[in-house]
């Protein structure tokens, strides 16, 4: 065969690509129930830190250890176990499955309620989880992360010290969710509302609305 002709070219690299793309397709297909257990101990990790649990070594059994239910709201505000598996995208289990997780966890004998939020920021997807105290009121903690909010500006919602303004604030007021961020020195209602990100105002907005949003479907519970 001559291999300086247009057609050996041609031929070899076909050849090559689809052997290459046969073993990237095998790789990501052995990688795949790796890939799916790590999001899962992610979100997991991400559960525990809104109960003020951070940094963990064994997600799992400190998950198992503090979260004696991943449960799903009926329409009437009663809860229900959720006997399928493991969820990690709980935009998707609300808008597609209308299914609205709740994770009844115990923390020092005490019991609280963890509840997946999600939204917008500037830049892309923010999202997060609200603990509330068993009077379904009372923030007892919160964890937010982002796609590609701006350092030092949005990406300000998840650090600890945007975190922890949340901590004892109020989430319901006169049957409505009143718990929110407004603009930074704006402040009117400090028993529910949280500064704003000075410098992130669309992302600190992003969040008021996902809470708004997301704690606002779960109304039949926390208000029962």
């Amino acid at each position: 065969m001559n291999t300086n002709s247009n057609s050996y070219t041609i031929i070899y690299a076909s050849v090559m690509v689809i052997i290459v793309a046969f073993l990237l397709a095998f790789v990501s297909s052995s990688l795949k129930s790796t890939q799916n257990k790590n999001v899962q101990l992610d979100t997991k990790k991400q559960i525990l830190a809104a109960l003020n649990i951070k940094n963990v070594e064994d997600a799992d059994a400190e998950y198992k250890k503090y979260v004696k239910g991943d449960m799903l709201m009926n329409a009437d505000g009663s809860l229900i176990e959720n006997t399928g598996e493991f969820a990690t995208n709980y935009e998707k289990e609300a808008k597609e499955q209308q299914r609205l997780h709740v994770f009844v966890c115990e923390v020092d004998d005490q019991t609280k309620y963890v509840f997946p939020v999600y939204g917008a920021g500037l830049w892309g997807a923010i999202w997060g989880y609200i603990a509330l105290n068993e009077d379904k009121d009372t923030v007892y903690g919160t964890y937010f992360s982002h796609a590609s909010e701006t350092p030092g500006l949005g990406a300000e919602i998840a650090t600890e010290h945007f975190q922890n303004e949340f901590v004892g604030k109020k989430t319901l007021e006169n049957g409505s969710i009143a718990l929110g961020v407004v603009k930074n020195g704006k402040v009117e209602k400090p028993e529910y509302q949280v500064d704003g990100i000075s410098g992130g105002t669309i992302t600190s907005v992003g969040v008021n609305t996902m809470l708004k949003n997301c704690l606002g479907s779960y109304m039949s519970f926390l208000t029962k």
